[in-house]
């Protein structure tokens, strides 16, 4: 009866907690990138889940079956038990390590990732200056600059080269799943292909000084008809000139 109780506990815990977690591992994604690291994180969970289970399980027993004992009995040793966890421990140390790898190697992910991307068409390069306390945003093959909001095409590669101009900053979109340092004298890059169309908060991710919490931007996906007009837009305006320089009549205000 008692071993009937303990099993139906545990299943309605089990399914407690995957409810719980559903959410989280159903979630839409906006980008290639954020695909990538839910798609991780859902797996990660369906594994540690049902071992947290087991783990509380063995320990709740424990406890209570040994709770009234007057001495401490010695372990018996239980060869084929401890061959039985080893190997379970490293059916899902694999299982993780290819899942990670998976992921960690993927362009979209990894800056140093030597695959190539999925497709033909070479991404839109779009370069990130980061400087006290602002972002600025060059686009050489549009040459396009723009000042806190970065305006990028939807289904289609882009690939952010960010540096800085001062100290250290960082690029985080956490919509989109992107972060990057920005490092003077340096350049480092991300890749990503955003699926969702709409508007991300950017923020600087390193503190670099006072104006810190105020070194905010945005990132704009729009499709790929309305961005051509966008672009068109801001070439007939003049906001066109190299070397990463803002022209101040583009969309955003600096900080």
């Amino acid at each position: 009866m008692k071993g009937k109780r303990a099993g139906l506990t545990a299943l309605l815990g089990l399914a407690f907690l995957l409810v719980a977690v559903e959410p989280a591992a159903a979630q839409t994604s906006s980008s290639t990138t954020e695909q990538l690291i839910w798609g991780l994180n859902s797996k990660l969970i369906y594994v540690a889940v049902p071992i947290t289970i087991l783990v509380e399980g063995i320990l709740i027993y424990t406890v209570w079956e040994f709770s009234k004992s007057e001495s401490a009995q010695p372990t018996k040793e239980n060869r084929r038990l401890e061959i039985t966890w080893t190997i379970a421990t490293a059916v899902i140390l694999l299982f993780v390590g290819a899942a990670s790898y998976q992921v960690l190697g993927s362009p979209y992910v990894s800056a140093e990732s030597n695959q190539q991307l999925d497709t033909a068409e070479e991404p839109m390069e779009v370069k990130v200056y980061g400087q006290r306390y602002n972002w600025e945003f060059h686009y050489p093959e549009q040459d396009i600059n723009t000042t806190n909001t970065v305006v990028i095409p939807a289904d289609r590669d882009v690939e952010l080269n960010i540096t800085s101009r001062d100290w250290l900053h960082a690029v985080h979109v956490p919509g989109l799943g992107l972060k990057q340092d920005a490092f003077p004298g340096q350049w480092n890059s991300i890749k990503t292909k955003a699926s969702e169309t709409g508007t991300y908060q950017l923020y600087c991710a390193e503190y670099c000084g006072s104006g810190h919490s105020k070194m905010l931007g945005s990132v704009e996906v729009k499709s790929q008809e309305d961005f051509q007009t966008w672009v068109d837009e801001q070439q007939s305006s003049g906001s066109s000139g190299g070397n990463g320089s803002t022209n101040g009549s583009n969309n955003s205000s600096s900080n």
